[in-house]
């Protein structure tokens, strides 16, 4: 293992809250958040959804926080370091493998927002039907040249970001990207907003309908709110073992929570005025791919069509908005598994980083070309795009998150649990009793109750 004191830590505070931020905003706050909004009570679902932040999220995250900055380690070497000799250090290797096949396909979703972006620029949208947009996107993701080059293109991006470090690398991006990020998002919205008949999106989004509040709904909300904030992952455990002992993690982590579900209800605002402007409904089959590549650039003609100046810029704001939330996501996981194989195999950052591009790249090539060549094979019926990504998020991520609760609320010292929380006693945290009896008794049931939704038992 390589010595502490040679890791950098962030720079700033801000800079440790934006590549957190970074971390937990993604396409899923993009594509899914606004569709279970609308099928769930509209802004009856964002309120339990916020519940769910409160009472779920954020003690999740700070768990993560706070075993990385103990630590100063990789999310394994963190649980080794803690839990010596005991099944545990299990829970941090499983935030790795769970970091190394999300990026793997995730990459390849990643590509295809800086094709889309491409498109966009050029224009290629103008003036196609509603039929021909399914036909672009099949005919992209089943060409194995295309697919495969921009999965590449995106994962050497992600390469020299990582490769320059947690200072010149990490957060001086994150520092870049995110207030861009946040630009691009208010004026998307803006333009939304302002389309006739916007209003009816709006009443669709933020009109709260009890009535459609179930035992599903509420389970949708808080796995919405797990996955949207990358809880179980070991990105949030190894992006806070660059913390410096004055950040507060408590402000932290209510800072990247308000920023992670900013980003989704603002997404809200961009897609639901569009859509009826546009005459649209959306379903569950929009949820994913379909809403982004299918869906949106059709809406954008047709509602912005009579400025096609507007339409144009739209889509490509749009896109790019797309490509840096998806990048600000592959950092972030790309750094767990660097991190790891640096510390645990003393290897240079740039071997190691090299190392993982390498591996995840040959894997990300199997899941593209699982949408051309590679279709026809199967696992346990999905092709092998879908079983990774259905592997990783209706059990990697879950039962990681559930161990995390139990590690911190069950096995951890209070005492360290304490002295982090309160930076050594110098804060105030009167809120700590009701963290640790949240992570004892309602995060572990909850996130059980998830586990069981997501495999289809409940």
């Amino acid at each position: 293992m390589s010595n502490n004191n040679t890791r950098e830590n962030f720079g700033s505070k801000i800079g440790a809250i934006l590549a957190a931020a970074g971390s937990a905003v993604g396409l899923g706050n993009i594509w899914r958040f606004p569709i279970e909004t609308g099928q769930n009570g509209g802004a009856a679902f964002i309120l339990i959804y916020i519940g769910c932040v409160i009472l779920l999220g954020i003690p999740i995250m700070m768990s993560e926080f706070l075993i990385g900055r103990h630590t100063q380690a990789n999310t394994a070497g963190a649980y080794r370091k803690l839990a010596p000799g005991t099944p545990w250090r299990w829970v941090g290797r499983l935030g790795v493998l769970s970091g190394f096949v999300i990026l793997s396909y995730y990459s390849v979703v990643a590509g295809w927002t800086a094709e889309y972006t491409i498109l966009a620029i050029g224009n290629a949208f103008e003036g196609k039907t509603t039929a021909d947009f399914p036909a672009i996107f099949t005919e992209f993701v089943s060409n194995p040249w295309k697919s495969v080059f921009w999965m590449l293109a995106f994962m050497i991006i992600t390469h020299v970001i990582v490769t320059r470090g947690v200072k010149s690398g990490i957060e001086k991006f994150s520092k870049l990207m995110m207030p861009v990020l946040f630009v691009i998002l208010i004026i998307l919205a803006i333009c939304s907003v302002a389309l006739p008949g916007a209003s009816q999106g709006l009443e669709f989004l933020l009109k709260p309908d009890f009535s459609k509040i179930t035992g599903s709904a509420i389970l949708s909300a808080m796995g919405q709110a797990f996955f949207s904030l990358s809880l179980g992952l070991g990105c949030l455990c190894t992006y806070a073992s660059y913390f410096n002992q004055e950040t507060n993690i408590g402000k932290t982590a209510l800072s990247v929570s308000l920023i992670d579900t900013f980003v989704a209800i603002m997404s809200g605002f961009i897609i639901f005025p569009a859509v009826f402007n546009a005459g649209y409904t959306l379903d569950s089959s929009d949820i994913g791919p379909s809403l982004l590549f299918i869906t949106m650039p059709n809406v954008f003609g047709q509602a912005f069509g009579s400025i096609p100046a507007l339409a144009y810029i739209v889509s490509v704001l749009f896109y790019f908005l797309l490509v840096l939330a998806a990048l600000t996501s592959t950092i972030s996981m790309h750094e767990v598994v660097t991190a790891y194989v640096s510390e645990e195999f003393a290897m240079s950052r740039r071997k190691a980083a090299t190392l993982v591009t390498l591996s995840c790249s040959i894997v990300g090539v199997v899941c593209a070309l699982s949408f051309g060549p590679f279709e026809g094979v199967k696992i346990f019926g999905m092709t092998i795009f879908d079983f990774f990504d259905y592997t990783a998020s209706n059990f990697m991520l879950p039962i990681g998150g559930m161990l995390i609760a139990i590690f911190t609320g069950w096995y951890l010292d209070k005492k360290i649990v304490r002295d982090e929380i309160t930076n050594n006693g110098t804060l105030r945290a009167p809120y700590l009793p009701l963290i640790i009896f949240i992570l004892k008794y309602i995060a572990p049931i909850a996130i059980a109750c998830i586990l069981l939704g997501q495999i289809g038992i409940f």
